[in-house]
């Protein structure tokens, strides 16, 4: 088999000088040629460090006798946009990566790829580009951050800020909060979008197996790397490409894994997409179905107590697989050119447990803790929930669905009927928040806030101005067709679709409409107006007169990227992709 990136060289005679000027050496020319792209950049903490694991894969590419191309496209960072219009970019950035990779990789073709990132759109990204691309490929992930001392971590901060607004604690102590979360490189230490991509890559089969969420300081990363490298060689000259690996099967995989770690609601905006280019379909319904009766372990934040970087001590995504085994397809092909039974037989055997036993050794004497594998990640007879760790809700008030990790919702607000409190945009909702002019018993809902209104920002700072107040995050909601960091708790529901720009129902909404939530029975409906109980038929009469003098905002981005997204994104439930053919 001839390789690609030969055939290259003999149609383009300026290959092998420009290689050579780049400074490649005569030999490199005539070996399999890698891609190796990567989010590394100056951005935030996640892409920090990537390039140390660029080296790493150049190093195990070299060795196994090929050469490594350094490719670059830096992603942004959603807690430094936080609060801004800049995390309006947020979710267009993931597509204009994916295309930067395709058009890395197909402008001039390589033989194989490691893709490598951490982060909540970069990592997404790489992995729609990796489907797109479709050369033989690894992923590899960039770990997580340390926790700060008394095991601080950043999701955290969102509290520490909403407490000082309302004069709960002083200067002092937010700068303390703000000195300490972030003390390492690695993303984010909880499972929020980045964590729950990492595992979704390795879930998927597309990353070495037990690589995913290691802290991003250890040693065991940068070796991963270097195993990475080396095995794109192999997939390269054997020319096995993600297409003959990823299946239906394997997103089922990565689902169940996602209901064991209560995982990002965004994950249902990531994987569909995808999915999407793997010709595969998966939405909401596929998370609902899978979800329900799934056995929720991981006892990390920002549902459980520890940080992430104790994922990988207890075990990490093998010992998940492992306590979920019975639903798994573990005839599941891998990266490794194995099943997923074949890599989790293969990890017992090679003392994959036993070395993260001793890293949890480690953390114990550290902290002056004394906690086990199976505190962090439980065993299956003993499970923290039984019924997964997200809902897709539906009804007259988004008709094609919703979405709110029940996992981190207070129990008083899995089936409630609340006063809807519309607002336009998250500025107003948030100042009256935290201004008391939301009160008990409120549905707040945020709109134009989804893929064609400002392109589906998170609603994270609102939401944590409700769960952290003691009185309002146990008797309110907040409902958006925006969307919630992987870090939000509470009583929130998010990518109501369709969106209010569309001319979804959300827009519709009055002040004093009555809106019924209903987790167990999967539906979040306008079932009053004006606050009186009314019939459906009655409901839709209103909602029809209430359409009639409906018109959409006029289009908040005029030019660029997000115009680009909010013409072209398709709905939240199916992955908010752009889609030029809609």
């Amino acid at each position: 088999m001839e390789l690609i990136s030969q055939k290259m060289r003999r149609m383009a005679p300026e290959m092998d000088p420009l290689r050579l000027g780049t400074g490649w050496k005569p030999e490199d020319l005539e070996k399999p040629q890698i891609l190796v792209e990567s989010t590394f950049g100056d951005s935030h903490p996640g892409s920090g460090h990537l390039d140390k694991l660029v080296e790493a894969a150049c190093r195990g590419i070299s060795d196994a006798g090929g050469h490594g191309a350094r490719y670059f496209c830096t992603d942004i960072c959603d807690g430094e946009s936080q609060g801004t219009d800049g995390i309006n970019y947020s979710l267009a950035s993931r597509e204009m990566i994916a295309n930067m990779i395709e058009i890395h990789a197909n402008a001039t073709p390589f033989d194989g790829a490691v893709y490598i990132a951490s982060c909540d759109k970069g990592m997404p990204a790489n992995l729609i580009g990796q489907a797109r691309v479709n050369v033989p490929s690894v992923v590899v992930t960039g770990g997580t951050m340390s926790a700060g001392p008394n095991l601080l971590t950043l999701e955290q901060l969102g509290m520490y800020s909403a407490k000082y607004e309302r004069g709960e604690i002083d200067r002092e102590t937010l700068d303390w909060a703000k000195q300490n979360a972030c003390p390492s490189c690695g993303a984010c230490s909880f499972i929020g979008t980045a964590s729950t991509m990492q595992i979704m890559a390795e879930a998927l089969g597309l990353a070495l197996p037990g690589s995913a969420l290691l802290p991003a300081t250890s040693p065991d990363l940068l070796e991963c790397a270097y195993r990475a490298g080396r095995q794109s060689v192999q997939l390269a000259l054997q020319g096995m490409t993600p297409s003959s690996i990823v299946t239906q099967d394997s997103f089922e995989n990565a689902i169940l894994v996602h209901a064991a770690i209560s995982g990002s609601t965004n994950a249902l905006l990531h994987l569909p997409a995808i999915a999407h280019e793997y010709g595969i379909e998966i939405d909401g319904d596929t998370f609902d179905r899978l979800h329900r009766g799934a056995k929720y372990l991981l006892d990390v934040r920002p549902a459980g107590r520890w940080p992430a970087e104790f994922f990988y001590y207890a075990g990490g995504v093998p010992a998940v697989m492992e306590e979920i085994r019975n639903v798994l397809h573990l005839d599941a092909m891998t990266v490794t050119g194995k099943t997923l039974g074949e890599n989790l037989a293969q990890l017992k055997e090679n003392g994959f447990y036993e070395r993260c036993q001793k890293w949890l050794d480690e953390a114990n004497r550290k902290y002056g803790m004394h906690i086990s594998r199976h505190d962090i990640i439980r065993r299956a007879e003993k499970p923290l929930g039984s019924d997964g760790s997200v809902s897709v809700l539906k009804g007259n008030l988004a008709p094609e669905g919703c979405v709110i990790k029940h996992t981190a919702c207070p129990k008083e607000m899995l089936h409630a009927v609340l006063r809807a409190r519309p607002f336009d945009s998250e500025e107003e909702c948030l100042d009256a928040v935290l201004h008391h002019r939301v009160q008990k018993g409120d549905a707040v809902l945020i709109r134009y806030e989804g893929p064609q209104g400002s392109g589906m920002p998170e609603m994270f700072y609102t939401s944590e101005a409700i769960s952290s107040d003691a009185e309002l995050g146990r008797s309110i909601a907040l409902i958006t067709d925006g969307r919630f960091s992987g870090a939000s708790t509470g009583p929130v529901i998010g990518h109501c679709s369709p969106e209010a720009q569309a001319g979804g129902p959300i827009a519709l909404v009055e002040e004093g409409d009555l809106i019924e939530i209903d987790v167990p029975g999967r539906v979040l409906a306008i079932v009053g107006i004006a606050g009186e109980r009314r019939s459906s038929e009655e409901i839709e009469e209103v909602l029809a007169e209430r359409r009639r003098r409906w018109a959409a905002k006029p289009r908040r981005y005029k030019r660029g990227t997000l115009r680009l997204f909010a013409e072209h994104a398709v709905s939240p439930m199916k992955g908010a992709y752009l889609d030029f053919n809609a």
